[in-house]
């Protein structure tokens, strides 16, 4: 999961209104805060859960039975990428500008903890595969362009299975972006919803990659869309860069229907909250009625519940890293509730804590599992340490060694990289004025 959600000004913070859009009477501090912190708080909900505190704790394992921590925490990230992605591009206007602050958002933080972990974990350690999968360059290729679970390919590490559903909603989002489209977001989430209840379990997955073969047969067919996609987006041209735009929307939505990791009723799942977030922020701003909006974030909601209920059982939970539809349908609810609640406070100004938590959380989401294995044997941990005294210094250690490695992950490489790519996108602008779309 990342939240890879972002301001281009404040990362990973969310984006100012579209300036068609009334402006909030909340400070500034304030209007960010809120995301900040469900942010940060999603990020440290899925540290812990890979950590493994369930198991440390008395009636840890019945909870764990019942909820996922893991399936909550990318879930409120998905909602409040969907909030915010958006609204970024929508107030740049600038289709070039938002995919290249994309690029320095994401790829140096993940290319430097990927090499970091390969150069000190173990041959034999699984937190980081990319180049361990029995076919490097399809694994290498595929985790660069962030499409490796809609490319039948092992993901790089644990968590960026949720960067590459991601990857394919920000195809979607500028495709609608640049052909008008991009206000309906409601009925989008709606029909994501019914989808994924509907079809549920009908689709099969990876139904074009059922062998190594055929990966590398479709990245040959993939690599090149999605270059010509590329030229097109960052090319300043409009004509050029709404057929990019189609040929990223349409690559994405061809993948997503015919080749996800995830069962369908998973992965319009995903969709379907994406696009209810960005829902909720349309009704917030006026941009869309709010009934329409309520009804549309109303269904997506039961629909995502139900979906667990329906399809989540014999042995397709194995396929979700959940127990059962209880453990994945509770937690779906709890991750809108979280957000809910966030909503309604926000207005309020958060501890300083949970804003810098969010401020840090992509860093946090991604080498909370590197770290764990490096940081365990390096200090002789077992598994499980047997005396709660234990248990409670070990957690400590790791939250503490956490916070203080996402920081200096923050500070030393995203908040360089995020500026040079403003230069970038200020370079690119001086040579080539991308023209703005009017937003109607």
């Amino acid at each position: 999961m990342k939240s890879p959600t972002t301001s281009p000004a404040r990362p990973p913070a969310a984006a100012a209104p579209n300036s068609a859009s009334p402006a909030p009477a909340a400070s500034q501090g304030a209007r960010l805060g809120w995301l900040d912190a469900l942010r940060g708080f999603a990020a440290l909900v899925v540290a812990l859960h890979h950590f493994g505190v369930l198991g440390m704790v008395p009636g840890g394992a019945a909870v764990a039975e019942n909820f996922d921590l893991g399936l909550f925490g990318v879930m409120l990230f998905f909602i409040v990428s969907g909030y915010i992605i958006p609204a970024s591009l929508e107030r740049r206007g600038d289709v070039r500008g938002f995919w290249i602050g994309r690029f320095f958002r994401i790829h140096p933080a993940l290319i430097v903890t990927v090499v970091v972990a390969l150069l000190v974990l173990p041959a034999g350690d699984n937190a980081v595969r990319v180049l361990r999968t029995g076919d490097d360059l399809a694994s290498l290729i595929a985790n660069s362009l962030l499409l490796q679970d809609v490319l039948g390919v092992t993901n790089g590490m644990n968590v960026t299975w949720t960067l590459c559903y991601e990857m394919v909603f920000y195809f979607l989002v500028t495709a609608l972006f640049t052909r008008g489209l991009h206000r309906h977001s409601a009925p989008i989430a709606a029909g994501c919803a019914a989808l994924a209840l509907v079809v549920g379990t009908a689709v099969g997955e990876k139904l074009l990659t059922p062998d190594p073969h055929s990966v590398r047969l479709l990245l040959l067919v993939v690599v090149p869309v999605l270059l010509a996609g590329f030229a097109g987006v960052l090319s300043g041209r409009p004509g050029a860069t709404g057929a990019g735009a189609l040929l990223l929307g349409g690559l994405g939505l061809a993948l997503i229907t015919l080749n996800s990791r995830a069962p369908w009723y998973e992965t319009w799942t995903i969709f379907a909250t994406m696009f209810a977030g960005t829902a909720v922020y349309r009704a917030q701003h006026g941009q869309r009625g709010r009934l329409p909006s309520l009804l549309a974030c109303a269904f997506v909601i039961v629909s995502g519940v139900l979906v667990g209920w329906l399809y989540n059982r014999d042995g397709l939970e194995d396929h979700t890293w959940t127990t059962g539809w209880t453990s994945w349908s509770s937690a779906y609810l709890a991750a809108w509730a979280v957000f809910g609640l966030g909503f309604l406070l926000r207005e309020r100004r958060f501890p300083r804590f949970l804003t810098w938590l969010g401020a840090i959380s992509f860093s946090l989401y991604l080498v909370h599992l590197p770290l764990k294995h490096v940081l365990g044997p390096l200090v002789g941990v077992p598994p499980l340490p047997s005396s709660p005294l234990g248990r409670l210094a070990w957690t400590a250690l790791f939250l503490a060694a956490l916070l203080l490695v996402s920081h200096l992950m923050y500070r030393l490489v995203e908040i360089p990289m995020q500026n040079l790519g403003r230069r970038v996108q200020r370079a690119a602008a001086r040579r080539r004025p991308a023209a703005a779309r009017e937003d109607g």
